[in-house]
């Protein structure tokens, strides 16, 4: 058996004691779907229900109900393994992007010194403008007297990119944003992930959350800010709302003057008194980042992207001498054997960020649109235009709220049959007690 995981920290939300549009609404489910739900972790986990006198249904579930399902369920155990492997072999994945690029630099270094070394103990009775010929690397020259300095190990030091209370700064953003440089090299390549992940849960809960904090009873007007791109005929015909209804179990009403309203009975129906949850005046979409990493690292991610680049350039061309690196073998040899993916993985390191960078633009800039689009049917509301403020007032006519205290509730499956049944005399005989004394 599974269990929707909105469902029940909706539950938890709720303080483990809620109606089916208490819980439909925190989690942002299908009205029939958050009953099931609620009907087999009551089954399940060991919930009650209990029943109002006007037949509405309260489910109250331990605080412990999680540790009953996991010591029921082996698939729940099993699931919760998983989770926790899975972040483990995640967290394995990110940070192999970051080893891989500095294994590359590290074998190509060495394949180079090792080739550079070997062609000068070769041609050593040779002059150094004939050694430089013959290797056609003319453009080493660039580089002045120690073409090799760029692998000092003090190269991206201080030196570079400044004082060591820069580097500190570094390092404490570094901590501050809980992310280590190998998972900013990933961060780099692939970015953080979708920043709207739960975006149709948090719509829904959105919705649900309005119509509640109107005692059940809206008009379109107040929930169309959380919906996507609306065309005219839409707007006109408020067919965005059909969802709505289908999903909470609404109805409409006509008024008077031809308007449509619409009122949602369950959501009317609350387990205790809540205070009414702020809700933002729109849906608002989060833009993409190009990278949640540390300036310095991304920075230093660039920096060693391209000397990786310029490696693997230089690489190429020594091991043209097919002779020298069959002589050599080793870590040359290896070298060799992985050039192509080693030159792939120095392309794809600056161009895959590259493409995404454009991607993202673009991807950003509809966000941007449909979040303005959302924010100007929400500042319809406050125009305060008669039309408005007449299918407002008719929508209040349908609104009200049915709280179902422990006085309200004639069953719960919290008790004993027998025992609702004596207590059931009891009250009776306690009646008929009262009604004598008032006859006297």
């Amino acid at each position: 058996m599974t269990f929707s995981p909105q469902l029940m920290r909706a539950v938890e939300t709720l303080q483990y004691r809620a109606t089916v549009g208490e819980v439909a609404t925190q989690a942002g489910l299908e009205l029939n779907v958050a009953q099931n739900g609620l009907y087999n972790l009551a089954a399940d986990a060991g919930g009650h229900l209990q029943v109002a006198e006007t037949g509405d249904v309260v489910f109250e579930f331990p605080k412990n109900f999680r540790t009953i399902l996991r010591n029921k369920y082996f698939k729940i155990r099993l699931q919760e393994w998983l989770d926790k492997t899975w972040r483990v072999v995640f967290f394995l994945i990110r940070i192999s992007f970051g080893i891989a690029l500095i294994l590359s630099i590290l074998l190509m270094t060495i394949a180079i010194l090792a080739l550079v070394t070997a062609a000068s103990s070769q041609d050593n009775n040779n002059s150094s403008r004939r050694r430089s010929s013959s290797f056609n690397l003319p453009w080493l020259v660039w580089w002045g007297p120690n073409p090799f300095r760029v692998f000092s190990p003090n190269y991206y030091g201080p030196r570079r990119y400044g004082s060591a209370t820069s580097l500190k700064n570094t390092t404490s953003n570094t901590e501050k944003g809980g992310m280590n440089f190998l998972e900013a090299v990933f961060s780099f390549l692939f970015g953080d992930g979708d920043p709207n992940p739960n975006l149709e849960e948090r719509r829904w809960q959105t919705i649900g959350q309005v119509i509640q904090n109107n005692d059940g009873a809206v008009i379109a007007e107040q929930l169309s800010p959380y919906f996507d791109k609306l065309s005219p005929t839409e707007q006109t015909e408020e067919s965005y709302m059909l969802p709505v209804l289908a999903r909470f179990n609404g109805y409409p009403e006509v008024s008077p003057t031809g308007d449509l309203v619409y009122y949602f009975p369950e959501l009317q129906v609350k387990a205790q008194e809540r205070r009414q949850k702020s809700v933002p005046n729109y849906l608002e979409e989060q833009r993409w980042t190009f990278t949640l990493a540390p300036t310095g690292q991304k920075f230093l991610a660039i920096a060693l992207g391209g000397v990786n680049l310029v490696l693997a350039l230089m690489l190429g061309v020594l091991l043209q001498d097919s002779a020298l690196v069959a002589e050599l073998g080793g870590l040359v040899g290896l070298a060799q054997a992985l050039y192509p993916i080693l030159f792939a993985y120095a392309i794809a390191f600056l161009t895959v960020p590259l493409g995404r960078y454009f991607w993202l633009q673009r991807r950003n800039q509809t966000i941007e649109n449909r979040n303005a689009q959302r924010q100007e049917r929400a500042a319809l509301l406050n125009t305060g235009e008669p039309e408005l403020q007449q299918k407002l007032a008719y929508a209040q006519q349908f609104a009200t709220q049915k709280i179902l205290t422990a006085e309200t509730i004639t069953y719960g499956t919290d008790q004993d049959l027998l025992d609702q049944q004596l207590q059931g005399h009891d009250d009776l005989a306690k009646d008929w007690e009262r009604r004598l004394e008032e006859g006297q």
